[in-house]
């Protein structure tokens, strides 16, 4: 094990505290804005406080959220966006939910755990 890693945090997301896409920015917000007055509230605001992190992060209960977050939530996520219209590109967004109906799109699970692991900074241990 090298050195840098012992200063490296360790975070825990707790996947028994959430159970859809609104729950898991709290617990984000709760485990990584304690200093901060907004919360994260999409995935490109997780993303960006993801920059900022020097911690590894383990999700327990990985599998309920892979449920939790799974097709169905996925489906109604997209399908509120296309009902809101604008800002959302409402074309990119049928794309996504046809390629999830089709079998091909990520889950907002799959969508989170790839914008965690494309942090270099942040090794992610799904539990």
């Amino acid at each position: 094990m090298n050195n840098k890693n012992h200063h490296k945090k360790m975070t825990v997301i707790n996947g028994g505290h959430f159970s859809d896409l609104e729950g898991f920015y709290e617990e984000i917000s709760r485990l990584f804005m304690k200093k901060e007055d907004w919360k994260v509230g999409t995935l490109d605001g997780f993303d960006d406080i993801l920059y900022g992190i020097n911690s590894d992060i383990t999700w327990k209960d990985s599998k309920k959220s892979n449920e939790d977050l799974g097709f169905d939530l996925t489906k109604e996520f997209y399908e509120n966006k296309i009902k809101i219209g604008k800002p959302f590109n409402v074309q990119l967004i049928q794309q996504k939910l046809d390629d999830l109906i089709a079998g091909n799109g990520q889950t907002l699970f799959e969508i989170l755990v790839e914008i965690i692991e494309s942090h270099e900074n942040i090794q992610l241990i799904l539990e």
